[in-house]
């Protein structure tokens, strides 16, 4: 689980107001490289997947990649 620790983070980085495509591009860019350097156990990516889809999904407005406008 130490790979779960270099991930968690990114769900702890504040999503901008003006949120445009930088902003979406460099996370899913830090993402796939991080993926493609570090190679994370399965686990972790699952439980990192997971957390992401959650949060996503709840619509809390705080979902890294898009903003969920109800």
């Amino acid at each position: 689980m130490y790979c779960l620790q270099w991930l968690l983070p990114v769900l702890l980085i504040p999503k901008p107001i003006n949120a445009d495509l930088f902003h979406y591009a460099f996370l899913i860019l830090h993402l796939l490289s991080f993926f493609l350097e570090k190679k994370p156990c399965t686990i972790c990516s699952i439980i990192f997947l997971t957390a992401v889809c959650l949060i996503c999904y709840s619509c809390w407005d705080s979902c890294i990649f898009w903003s969920c406008r109800s």
